[in-house]
């Protein structure tokens, strides 16, 4: 009796301890079943780590681009005279050889085309009504211009055959044009330009056309500076793209500061939304700066690039300059952000080493070329560009 008690016992506890865990374990697994406390915990936990991933594929992307403007093409006849290939040929391509490469490594770039490109079939013309060769477009193509600015104060020296023959080259060779139009549809149509996941719109405006009436029911031919124009056209711009850039054709000629009503038009198109405004129309080089929106970024002006390419020389004529910026997109969930800061300036300087013989280079290499003060007027003018920009608003 006692020997069986001996193994009894242990037994007894064993089988004790396994219906107590039974219990327990059954009343764990019907709580994990039934516990709304337990199931509302699974089921947010489950939520969360969904709402993780998609902010994982949504959330965060960066992308940029760049972008290069360049200033004036004012193309005398001793410059389309340079180029004459044969009666009626030209060839303005080695004119623009040595700085072209500063334009091609840019995503996008945008010309000043203050002559406009009528072609020979009208007669080519000088000051102070201009007409020139389909040429000047071809070799900014192949220069690495995208789009041209056409609204300005030459627009309509030559009438409508002349706006029409230009678009028309420029449809043909498959280049934007933007500030003049051959009609309201053309007009209508925004111009825009993607890289890199980045859209760019394009608009252009002109203070003026030399006192040559537009024609009645031909507004279209010319975009003259109108601010409740402007601001339309900016607010559908803001719509259909992420940067707006503005070309204004403005100021006063050959004046190396933007005046009163340069400056009271970029507080304007501050106001009003604008990223980017290239200036023209002074010849001469004026000042960048950053101006504060109302919604705390931050727009970028030039109020002149200078002349790229003329007949014009001397007291800063011959001096002109190609921009480079760099735009960064961030995309954060709903939010977007444009970022643009100045990447270079290169100065550049049109040679007339023989009177024949025009060419583009770059202003610290003028010396080669024929300006003894190439060094000089080359530090002269980056001090004089950059003297109203941040250390921050400069691409390092």
């Amino acid at each position: 009796m006692n020997q069986k008690s001996k193994y009894l016992f242990p037994i007894i506890i064993i089988l004790g301890l396994a219906i107590i865990f039974s219990v327990l374990t059954f009343k764990h697994y019907e709580g994990f079943m039934t516990g709304e406390d337990q199931k509302e915990f699974t089921a947010t936990d489950i939520k969360h780590h969904k709402t993780k991933e998609l902010i994982k594929t949504e959330k965060a992307f960066r992308t940029e681009a760049t972008i290069s403007a360049v200033g004036d093409l004012l193309i005398h006849s001793t410059v389309y005279n340079a180029a004459k290939t044969g009666e009626n040929s030209y060839n303005f391509n080695p004119m623009l050889e040595r700085v072209k490469s500063y334009l091609q490594e840019t995503d996008i770039s945008i010309a000043n085309q203050e002559t406009i490109i009528g072609g020979t079939e009208i007669g080519l013309s000088n000051y102070p009504s201009f007409n020139s060769p389909f040429e000047v477009a071809d070799a900014l193509q192949e220069a690495g211009v995208d789009i041209v600015s056409i609204a300005n104060n030459h627009t309509l020296d030559r009438g409508e055959k002349a706006i029409m023959n230009a678009i028309n080259h420029y449809e043909t060779i498959g280049m934007e044009y933007v500030g003049g139009y051959k009609s309201n549809e053309d007009k209508a149509r925004l111009r825009t330009i993607s890289k890199n996941g980045i859209e760019f719109s394009f608009l252009s405006y002109t203070y003026g056309t030399n006192g040559i009436p537009i024609p009645e029911g031909k507004e279209f031919f010319v975009n003259l500076i109108d601010r409740e124009a402007i601001k339309k056209d900016v607010e559908e711009a803001k719509q259909n793209s992420d940067v707006v850039v503005v070309a204004m054709h403005w100021g006063v000629e050959y004046i190396l500061f933007p005046n009163s009503e340069q400056e009271e038009l970029a507080d304007f198109l501050a106001e009003i939304g604008v990223d980017i405004v290239i200036g023209h129309h002074p010849h001469v080089l004026q000042p960048m700066k950053f101006i504060e929106r109302p919604d705390g970024k931050k727009m970028f002006v030039v109020y002149s690039l200078g002349n790229f390419l003329s007949g014009q020389k001397d007291d800063y004529k011959d001096i002109g300059g190609i921009l480079q910026l760099h735009v960064e997109k961030l995309v954060d969930g709903k939010e977007k952000k444009i970022d643009i800061k100045v990447d270079d300036f290169i100065p550049t300087y049109v040679s007339q080493v023989d009177p024949t013989k025009y060419h583009v280079v770059p202003l610290k290499d003028a010396a080669s070329f024929g300006y003894s003060q190439a060094e000089v007027k080359n530090k002269e003018m980056l001090d004089h560009m950059y003297q109203w920009l941040e250390e921050d608003e400069i691409n390092h």
